[in-house]
């Protein structure tokens, strides 16, 4: 059993040194077909003129196809063949456990040299004819090669021809361009001669009252030039028949300077008015009028600034000595409304007294917050009726009117606010709208209103004291 073992091991090195052979010659194979795959690539995508022969071409790409056919049963019979070479080592280990699979494994064996010679022919086969497809293949590519040339130098002789043609179109076009510019500009000079001359004809006839020709035949350029008058400073010569006092020919530079500096000499003398006498009187007159206007202003705004100043002064005093009187009736009658706590008034800029703000603070007993805005609505209420009452003491008045101030008070401080209340009543007259039945107690007339049967809202006044 050992030497069967033994020979069946040697078998099983011997197919896996075939079956490694096989797939070098698949390897190459595979290497031959690819490198001819990737030439037939680049033929097909190398432009041409011509069409080449179908036949051909239809050959190789059969050839091409049973190649990659060949390939991929190779392939899979290499993959089949490793497969089986990985089994016949398992089973060269089960002989040495079991004997009686000696027999079945030889078998097996023979069978696969004979596979294996099947394969090895057969990638034989599939190299001959990757070996002629690449010979076809390499012929392909020389005639492809040959006609891309040709038709490279035929695309260069077109290049060539293109461009002359282009630099000879764009010449032309600059030089029918040039040409265009040329007429163009003399259609516009002609244009603006022609419209000058037709000014300067209406001119004459609106300002001179001459007609064209008449003014051509007497100052045309033909006719002498009158001599100039004298510049400021000169002294024209007595001869009568000097160059100076002698007509001169017509130079035309030579008169569009004379032109320029008269035109000069009228611009620097200005546009004369007549009425400029009346004008300048009627200025000066308006001119002291509104002098005299605007003193009378200015002494009047000086009034109204003193004006201002003595009833900013009045008012501030005024309102320093309310001020005064109310913050000292404040502290005394919240001390009487919250027995035991501390209120006063306080001026957010006392400096400045007329645009002052007046600020409310108020502690009501056992607690330390001065700011109104964290007491009880009780509270903030009771704090407002301080300054009302403190105003009305500070500054007192026949009546006051006073409406449900008492609606968020509670027993204990409803009975100190009517005895405030009460005090007022020693100098003034209170009227006051309640529904608190303790403040009705203390009123020495009730007036209520009542509906009837009939549905008649009636009056009814009663008399308490």
């Amino acid at each position: 059993l050992a030497g069967q073992a033994r020979g069946a091991a040697g078998e099983a090195e011997r197919s896996t040194a075939a079956a490694a052979r096989a797939q070098d010659a698949l390897d190459t194979a595979l290497a031959e077909v690819e490198e001819l795959a990737e030439r037939l690539a680049v033929a097909e995508e190398m432009p041409i003129e011509e069409e080449p022969d179908t036949s051909v071409r239809d050959r190789l790409a059969a050839d091409g196809a049973n190649a990659r056919q060949t390939e991929m049963e190779a392939r899979l019979q290499v993959r089949t063949h490793e497969e089986r070479v990985k089994g016949l080592a398992g089973r060269a280990d089960s002989l040495d456990r079991a004997a009686r699979a000696e027999r079945e494994a030889r078998a097996r064996a023979e069978q696969r040299r004979a596979r294996l010679r099947h394969e090895a022919s057969v990638a034989q086969a599939v190299a001959s004819g990757a070996r002629q497809l690449l010979a076809h293949i390499e012929v392909s590519l020389v005639r492809a090669e040959r006609e891309r040339t040709a038709a490279e130098a035929a695309k260069a002789r077109r290049e060539q021809e293109l461009a002359a043609a282009r630099t000879e179109g764009r010449e032309l076009k600059t030089e029918l361009d040039k040409l265009t510019d040329s007429v163009h500009r003399g259609e516009v000079l002609g244009a603006e001669k022609r419209l000058r001359i037709e000014q300067l004809e209406t001119k004459a006839l609106e300002e001179l009252g001459v007609e064209p020709a008449g003014l051509v035949a007497e100052y045309g350029p033909h006719q002498p030039v009158p001599p100039s008058p004298p510049a400021e400073g000169e002294q024209l010569p007595e001869d009568p028949d000097h160059p100076r006092n002698q007509p001169r020919p017509y130079v035309r530079a030579e008169q569009e300077k004379r032109l320029k500096a008269a035109e000069r000499a009228y611009q620097q003398l200005g546009k004369v008015n007549p009425l400029a006498l009346e004008e300048f009187a009627a200025l000066e007159e308006r001119h002291q009028f509104l002098s005299e206007q605007l003193a009378d202003l200015k002494k009047t705004r000086a009034d109204l600034l003193q004006v201002v100043k003595e009833v900013d002064e009045r008012v501030e005093q005024v309102f320093t000595e309310a001020y005064r009187d109310t913050a000292r009736e404040f502290e005394g009658v919240f001390g009487r409304l919250f027995p035991g706590g501390e209120g006063r008034l306080v001026l957010t800029d006392p400096e400045n007294m007329l645009s002052t703000g007046v600020d409310v603070e108020a502690r009501p007993p056992g607690k330390k917050v001065k700011r109104l805005s964290l007491l009880s609505g009780g509270e903030r209420s009771l704090t407002a009726v301080a300054l009302l009452v403190s105003i009305f003491k500070a500054r007192p008045s026949p009546f006051y009117v006073m409406d449900e101030v008492e609606a968020a008070l509670d027993d204990t401080n409803l009975q100190r606010l009517i005895r405030i209340m009460q005090e007022l009543q020693e100098a003034s007259q209170l009227i006051v709208i309640t529904h608190q039945k303790r403040t009705m107690e203390v009123a020495d007339a009730l007036y209520g209103v009542s509906m009837q049967g009939d549905g008649v809202s009636k009056v009814i006044s009663q008399r308490l004291r």
